[in-house]
């Protein structure tokens, strides 16, 4: 495990000014390896990232939290992936919508809503559930948050508890994850994100502005991780059939299929979809996060990398870093 081609690609990261710092970890079958680079904030001063700093992981919220609990309901016969929406959300007045919809992003839900970030939780529930379904349903894979919102509702409708309470409760805690959380009590052991008008600098409390509004009903951004905790994750999916309470097994191993509705999408339930060249060619499993995260699992190689940058910081959107993040991938999957 020496990964001398990603490490330099994420060293250039730093030296091209793309991000403050990079926490990383590698996993090989049984085997680990973390490190830290660069900084953990350059505003108001610079101070340097240490080991086992939390992120606060954005969009890795959904396949970590929200679709593992969903894949225990599924295996359990609780949910099924023909549910109509409006079975479990009646608020949700489109019966053509269905979880596989949701959990592939082509439920083609869109709709602006005006001054989204200001409205209360209660307000804003009630414009997501009123917004309406457009012409790429079920014929394109459009990402978008408000499907792993409505999941996570539906999760709560199923289990009487908040999306975020199942996720500490179902995955974080039984996996040993103790650093991941929802509710950081350090600010200071947390990786900043960005500095608003509206907020100042954000250390602690999640970034996404609906799931800054929805708080532990949001099941698509929120949850706070180290590198380590997301190594045990990776590992977990690499032998589901340890944590298979955890983890369905049947489910897990389905997930490098293409589960969109023409199959040509590279999107499977929660997971995009890439494409490996050893030992053979295969498919593997991948997500991100808005503030500069993301994950690569190859469950037939059983590797794994987990990436985590702030992105963010200072300013969003920072998007020379998309490319830069790619090209890392590229990187990594050519190495292993």
């Amino acid at each position: 495990m020496t990964y001398r081609q990603t490490k330099a690609a994420l060293h250039r990261l730093l030296t091209d000014g793309i991000v403050p710092g990079v926490s990383y970890a590698f996993i090989d079958q049984d085997r680990v390896e973390t490190g830290v680079m660069g900084n953990a904030a350059v505003v108001p001063r610079p101070e340097v990232l240490r080991s086992g700093m939390v992120y606060d992981v954005a969009s890795l919220t959904k396949v970590v939290g929200t679709l593992s609990v969903t894949l225990q309901l599924l295996a359990q016969g609780r949910l099924h992936l023909t549910d109509a929406v409006s079975d479990w959300l009646p608020e949700w007045q489109d019966r053509r919508v269905t979880i596989r919809h949701l959990l592939t992003h082509t439920s083609g839900i869109c709709g602006y809503i005006p001054n989204r970030n200001q409205l209360a939780a209660p307000a804003l529930t009630q414009a997501l559930l009123k917004l309406h379904v457009g012409p790429t349903f079920n014929r394109q894979m459009v990402y978008a948050d408000v499907n792993y919102i409505f999941m996570g509702w539906i999760v709560e409708r199923v289990l009487d508890e908040p999306i975020q309470l199942a996720v500490q409760r179902r995955v974080l805690a039984p996996l040993g994850m103790i650093h991941s959380t929802f509710t950081p009590q350090q600010p200071q052991a947390c990786v900043p994100t960005a500095v608003t008008r509206e907020r100042g600098l954000i250390r602690g409390e999640v970034h996404d502005p609906k799931g800054y509004v929805l708080q532990r009903r949001c099941g698509s951004a929120g949850l706070f991780s180290t590198a380590r905790d997301l190594a045990t994750f990776c590992q977990a999916y690499l032998y589901p059939e340890k944590v298979a309470s955890v983890l369905p097994p049947t489910w897990i191993h389905r997930l490098t299929a293409d589960w969109t509705p023409n199959g040509q999408a590279n999107r499977s339930l929660g997971w995009a979809l890439t494409a490996s060249q050893w030992p053979s060619a295969h498919r593997v499993i991948w997500h991100s996060g808005f503030t500069g995260t993301y994950l690569v699992i190859d469950q037939q190689a059983r590797q794994a990398m987990v990436f985590l940058t702030n992105r963010v910081h200072p300013v969003a959107p920072n998007l020379p870093y998309l490319d830069q993040r790619n090209a890392v991938i590229g990187t990594y999957l050519a190495e292993k």
